[in-house]
């Protein structure tokens, strides 16, 4: 049988085109550069950076630009056997403005439906997602179908093959066993209303709101999509947003243990410039800072803290010290222009860790070390 992998992740992919100018609005920037992007490919270039064998499923257009993300998947050391192409649906690209230190819109070009929403069930290796060390999926792939059912049909797979395991059920962060990461992932655009109309708390005037941008409609529609992942996954990752989506609380401590009551062992809540609280059903509790850098361009670093997550729960690590990695590799990554080529190698989160410098790419060798 095929050695597992460390780490699969599902979820999104495309083109990041970001301005090589940066304190401008994109009106006036007139040259980009190109990126492989998509939080849950990220995620996998992230872990691989610091040595682990990681794949995604996901999927692309067949154009020129599926093109170039097989081949910076292959470059990165990403197996991209589960990257299949769409014929209907172009290959997604994202702009974005950079105005640092915390300013940072995006521009999704995801129209009619992006190729990577269109996995189906039946294209899906269940062996090897129920074999992977960790399996991550994210809050986009429940918004539409296909991708709904195929994000449900994996995590039932992870259920499955951890049932049928000869160990016990695993901590969430013990090394050599199966994990299942939410990352919760809320982006409210890639949602649509019910068909129904229907509301928690009454109808909305349509001649006053549009109902379908209502953010009352959009997480009453995900909350009980989230609530089924939450009975799957075994971590669950998400800033005060997404918590609040996910179990209707944005006070750390309180989205904490109501995302544990959900499912979950580990619950990690993200608090921006708070830094990070991890919370195991077990007592286990750490409350990191963030650290401090410049920052250059803030997307990409929550990909980076979770591929450097998934190392530190592979490693076995205490809580604390899975913590203080991750948030060192997202700061990393805050501090530099792109996203997966920002990804940093072990001996770089090292450095930083110790109160070094963020090194310039290139300028460290790429050697993993713990």
């Amino acid at each position: 049988m095929p050695e597992p992998y460390d780490v699969i992740t599902m979820g999104r992919i495309g083109v990041d085109l970001y301005p090589l100018r940066t304190g401008v609005p994109l009106a006036q920037v007139d040259t980009f550069g190109k990126f492989l992007g998509g939080s849950a490919t990220n995620v996998a270039v992230a872990a691989a950076r610091l040595g682990r064998r990681t794949a995604v499923i996901t999927r692309t257009g067949r154009d020129a630009f599926g093109d170039y993300l097989h081949h910076a998947l292959r470059e990165f050391e990403v197996d991209d056997r589960w990257v299949t192409p769409v014929d209907r649906w172009p290959t997604p690209v994202t702009f974005c403005e950079i105005f640092p230190p915390d300013d940072f819109p995006l521009y999704f070009y995801r129209q009619p439906k992006a190729p990577d929403l269109e996995i189906h069930p039946r294209e899906l290796d269940l062996d090897a997602i129920g074999s992977a060390r960790i399996f991550w999926m994210t809050g986009t792939g429940l918004c539409e179908e296909p991708s709904r059912a195929a994000t449900l049909t994996a995590l039932r797979a992870r259920g499955e093959a951890r049932e049928h395991s000869p160990e016990e059920r695993p901590s969430g962060r013990r090394p050599g066993t199966a994990i299942t990461v939410f990352d919760l992932d809320w982006r409210p655009m890639f949602w649509k209303a019910p068909a129904d109309d229907s509301r928690p708390d009454g109808p909305v005037d349509h001649d006053s709101h549009d109902s379908h941008d209502d953010p009352r409609v959009l997480m009453a529609a995900a909350r009980p999509l989230y609530e089924q992942a939450l009975r799957h996954a075994t971590v669950a990752v998400g800033n005060l947003d997404e918590c609040e989506v996910a179990v209707g609380e944005r006070e750390p401590y309180a989205a904490a243990r109501a995302l544990l009551a959900a499912g979950p062992e580990l619950a990690v809540v993200k608090q921006g410039p708070k830094g990070v609280l991890a919370v195991h059903r077990d007592g286990t509790v750490a409350e990191v800072p963030p650290v401090a850098v410049e920052v250059v361009n803030g997307l990409g670093a929550g990909d980076a803290f979770g591929g450097a997550l998934c190392h530190g729960l592979l490693a076995g690590w205490d809580l604390a010290r899975v913590m203080r990695y991750a948030n060192a590799a997202g700061a990393i990554v805050a501090a530099r222009l792109a996203c997966s080529s920002a990804m940093p190698y072990a001996r770089e989160v090292v450095q930083v860790l110790g109160g070094g410098p963020v090194p310039t790419p290139g300028t460290l060798p790429p050697e993993a070390a713990l």
